[in-house]
């Protein structure tokens, strides 16, 4: 085997040798010991929400997880009050978005060809400063979930959590906008704070058998997207993400919208809806023995 020296030296840090070509069957579990959970991003309206989760009712399936993408700080504090109350009425848990972003500041660099290296990133202090303010600002309202995009203000939350400036219960998910998609980088991200953690889109199986290699926390991993993030979708590999995945979240949805971080109205609910169905679906047909959560599972971040 090429680069033999360097592989073996990968294992004395507790990293794979390589992607794991073998894909095997990951051991790990919910603390229901469930295996997977179903989630979908850019849920960025009160309205869309509740369509969302009553259309998936009647087709006799379950969410567990729900994510607003558009920022704490687009919302008016009467639809943050109606999402809590949505995913109180639910069972299901819901994140929420930090609002500043470069996508919203006022620098150029965001705009420019080397704009995907920043992403939704926080420049500058006050502009951490005022992140801080729109997570305080979810969790008084009895958001217990939130959706970061920067590394170091991970680290940030995270301190002010073992510190008993935010409440223990949070938890925190860090975002695929984030671009991290290798074992070292997510043996970082958790012991930094992150609760769950969502790689890049694209990340083949072998790939993600590395990931789970070197994690205890959940993975979020999406089974298909919006032409702007690539337009794939990998109905077909969610029974396999799940069986070497697990935990995990399967992300679906999005490829009934154009983009990511926009508003969402109910007729795209429904669609999201209809994909979340076929995802399901297909994991039961293929792999009929993986254990999903029930719904309000004793562990979901649900406001009380």
């Amino acid at each position: 085997m090429v680069f033999e020296k360097t592989r073996k030296y990968m294992k004395t840090k507790g990293l794979p040798p390589g992607d794991l070509y073998d894909l095997p069957t990951s051991d790990m579990r919910f603390p229901d010991g469930a295996q997977y959970r179903i989630e979908v991003p850019t849920i960025n309206t009160a309205a869309a929400m509740r369509k969302l989760l009553e259309t998936v009712e009647e087709y006799g399936t379950v969410i567990h997880r729900v994510d607003e993408t558009y920022g704490i700080m687009r919302h008016p504090d009467e639809e943050i009050e109606e999402y809590i109350e949505i995913a109180k009425d639910f069972q299901v848990e819901l994140n929420m978005a930090t609002g500043p972003r470069a996508t919203y500041d006022t620098g150029a660099t965001v705009l420019s060809s080397q704009g995907a290296r920043i992403g939704y990133r926080l420049r500058g202090m006050e502009q951490i400063i005022r992140a801080v303010e729109d997570v305080k600002r979810a969790l008084e309202f009895g958001c217990k979930g939130i959706l970061i995009y920067d590394e170091g203000f991970l680290w940030l939350v995270n301190e002010m959590r073992k510190d008993g400036e935010l409440p223990k219960y949070v938890k925190f998910k860090l975002s695929a906008h984030c671009g991290h998609g290798n074992p070292a980088s997510f043996k970082l991200l958790e012991s930094i704070g992150a609760d769950t953690i969502n790689p890049v889109r694209d990340l083949q199986l072998p790939m993600i058998a590395a990931l789970r290699a070197v994690m205890t926390v959940p993975l979020d991993l999406h089974t298909d997207n919006p032409p702007a993030s690539g337009g794939f979708i990998r109905t077909f590999e969610a029974p396999e993400m799940v069986r070497i995945g697990a935990p995990l979240h399967l992300k679906t949805g999005n490829s009934a919208l154009s983009a990511h971080g926009i508003p969402t109205s109910e007729a795209d609910a429904v669609r999201m809806a209809q994909q979340t169905v076929c995802i399901t679906r297909v994991v039961e047909r293929y792999y009929p023995e993986a254990k999903r959560s029930k719904k309000g599972a004793k562990d979901l971040a649900i406001p009380k």
